[in-house]
């Protein structure tokens, strides 16, 4: 297991960030650019095509959603104390809130899960959905967080209501709803967009951090790879057995609970402008950190569920 998440999941993502960082230093890449093009395009189709594909089980998905919004509350409960204790500044506190609350669900998650549960698909179901909703809490909490260091109340929903993205979460609902089939013309530039999306984003993390001094000690850094790597799957456990969640749902939720930071906080972070320095090293750090983290939260899980 160790073996395979070194081999499939981390260093595939370690390498197009180091990419990144190599093209960086050689060509001095317009970031904002780069950006821009995810946030107004390869993101919102990655968010529709997610959404549109998940098939959904209502019985189950009432369940995870009663989890799901437990843990939520919980980590961001968690983000606002210790940010509140750190007496932190807005950039910082946003980073550390988001770092906590927000996983990487999409291409750290989705290979781990379906390695695990490759002979039930219901844990592959169960983390499909976890990223649906991590999406929704990005770009909603986690816009929030980082909009609020820097505007009003009233500019963060003009802004939010704007974003392309937030309008690929209400037409995938609408399609998932009404069950609407899109022509193949329409869906294969829509895959292809989103496929795109994971790539250029780590790209985009190691070309940032080109530029970056890393601060393994800056106790935001620190607090973030606490919260997110240690005190998230503790939290998680005990909502588990709170609920009384048993089997594969279990344990699929626990292994969610221990994924590193979402990469999105930091691509959002650099079009923004809100601390984009810290934003990559947290989601740089809580990647390599996981390897020890998620091993031992997937060895748990068989032994307790």
């Amino acid at each position: 297991m160790f073996i395979f998440i070194l081999s499939e999941v981390i260093l595939p993502i370690l390498l197009l960030i180091l990419l990144g960082l190599i093209l960086q230093i050689k060509f001095s890449f317009n970031l904002k650019h780069f950006s821009t093009l995810i946030t107004y395009c390869l993101m919102p189709a990655s968010v529709f095509v997610n959404i549109y594909h998940i098939n959904i089980d209502i019985p189950l998905l009432l369940n995870i959603i009663y989890y799901i919004i437990i843990f939520s509350v919980i980590l961001i409960l968690l983000g606002n104390l210790i940010s509140k204790c750190l007496h932190l500044e807005k950039g910082e506190s946003a980073a550390l809130k988001n770092s906590i609350s927000l996983m990487n669900s999409g291409n750290y998650g989705l290979p781990v899960s379906q390695l695990v549960f490759s002979h039930n698909p219901i844990g592959v179901s169960v983390q499909i959905f976890i990223l649906v909703f991590q999406n929704l809490l990005t770009y909603s909490y986690g816009m929030y967080n980082l909009l609020s260091a820097s505007k009003s109340m009233a500019d963060i929903t003009r802004g939010f209501l704007r974003l392309p993205v937030f309008h690929a979460l209400l037409l995938g609902i609408i399609c998932q709803v009404f069950t609407v089939k899109l022509p193949k013309t329409i869906l294969i530039p829509l895959d292809q967009l989103s496929d795109g999306f994971v790539a250029i984003a780590l790209i985009l993390l190691g070309a940032q951090l080109a530029r970056i001094k890393i601060n393994f000690f800056h106790r935001v850094i620190s607090w973030s790879l606490i919260g997110r790597l240690i005190i998230s799957p503790i939290l998680s456990l005990a909502v588990i057995y709170l609920l009384g969640l048993d089997g594969v749902v279990a344990q699929s939720l626990f292994i969610a609970s221990s994924f590193p930071t979402s990469r999105n906080t930091s691509t959002i972070a650099m079009e923004y402008q809100i601390e984009p320095e810290l934003h990559a090293q947290i989601v740089l750090f809580s990647t390599l950190f996981s390897i020890f983290t998620v091993t031992t939260v997937i060895f748990l899980s068989r032994i307790l569920f």
